[in-house]
This record gives C-alpha cells, sequence and structure tokens, in this order.
C-alpha cells in the first residue's frame, strides 16, 4: 500500500511560512536539492493543495530552460512536470491547469484511501493547509520534516492551533551539509 508523505521545510519554532508568505529562509543547496530529487523522483504522484501548486508552477515548468540553472533545478523541473498531480482546490478550474494536474474538490477519506491501495510509488503531499485536512482524516502515513537552522518569531505554523494529539515514532534523522536535519517520522494511528 502507498503511503501518503508529507515533506516541508520547517523553521526552529515550528513555522512553515515567514509572516508575509516568505520562503527565503530555507536552505537548499545542491546536496539538499539533490537528496529531494531523489527522493521525489520516486513518488507516485504530488497531492497539493490550490496555493502550493500556483507556487510551483510560477517556476517549475521552466526552471531548466536557463542555461544557468544547476543540474538539481533542470533535473526537478522534469520530475516535475512530469509527475501525475492531484491539485485540491474548490475554486481552481480544471481549464486552469496542465502539466499533468487534475482537480480534486474535496479531501474525501474514501477516495484518498482507494488511492493509497494502488499501485506505484508514495504519495507526496505539499502545504500545510492540505495536510491539516489528511491529518483530522487520518490520512497522512509520514511526516518528512527538514528543520531550518533558523528561527523567524512568526508566520505560518506547521500545525495550526487547536490540532489534536497526534503521537509520532521517529523513523530516520540527517544532517546535512549546509545545517538542514531531516526528521522522518511515522504517525502512530
Amino acid at each position: 500500500m502507498r503511503k501518503v508523505v508529507v515533506q516541508l521545510c520547517v523553521s526552529l519554532d515550528g513555522f512553515i511560512e515567514g509572516p508575509h508568505g516568505e520562503l527565503d529562509w530555507h536552505l537548499v543547496d545542491e546536496e539538499l536539492h539533490s537528496h529531494f530529487n531523489q527522493y521525489l523522483g520516486s513518488m507516485g504522484a504530488f497531492l497539493n493543495g490550490r496555493v502550493m501548486h500556483e507556487l510551483m508552477v510560477g517556476y517549475w515548468p521552466t526552471a531548466d530552460q536557463d542555461p544557468d540553472a544547476p543540474a538539481p533545478i533542470v533535473e526537478f523541473a522534469r520530475i516535475w512536470r512530469e509527475m501525475p498531480k492531484l491539485v485540491y482546490s474548490r475554486t481552481l478550474p480544471q481549464t486552469d491547469l496542465d502539466w499533468n494536474a487534475r482537480v480534486v474538490r474535496e479531501v474525501v477519506p474514501e477516495e484518498v484511501r482507494r488511492l493509497k491501495a494502488e499501485p506505484g510509488g508514495d504519495l507526496a503531499l505539499g502545504g500545510a493547509d492540505l495536510a491539516s485536512a489528511f491529518l483530522r482524516h487520518g490520512l497522512i502515513d509520514e511526516y518528512r520534516l527538514y528543520i531550518q537552522p533558523v528561527v523567524l518569531g512568526a508566520g505560518k505554523p506547521l500545525f495550526p492551533q487547536g490540532t489534536a494529539r497526534t503521537d509520532f515514532r521517529l523513523l530516520e534523522s540527517r544532517i546535512f551539509g549546509n545545517g538542514v536535519e531531516l526528521l522522518r517520522y511515522q504517525c502512530a494511528q
């Protein structure tokens, strides 16, 4: 059975975005980006909310056309374009999508469980709001948190206030050369 895996960069104080939605504090060097590519290239699909999808569409469709783009950027642009994508949105028209993407209007637990039962690679879930909805329904199997060596002081938290208690089991930790630490957790369900 496929797993739903949340992969996000998180500040030391638990934020996934700065106070104004900024992500400029992410330390993603060639080593870490190559690691992302190796892992994400094996996935079966990307599951994103509208905001995350629009963020990705703003850069990745043509990122590899820059002659100065580093090899990991070129590689991920191809991975992103070719990977099937489900975009969870109540407002985004299907006609606005391209790059192997389709709209899903609601998080329906039975549909997600059917998707998990299909053959293929795991499902990469991106976006905190979508992750919160999946977590409420007990649909997340694993978190891959890339702890960034920075304190933001404010912003969008990984887990919003009011999130129900959830226990985790540490599966892996790894420190990258730039000081980012991967903490990989399994959701105890």
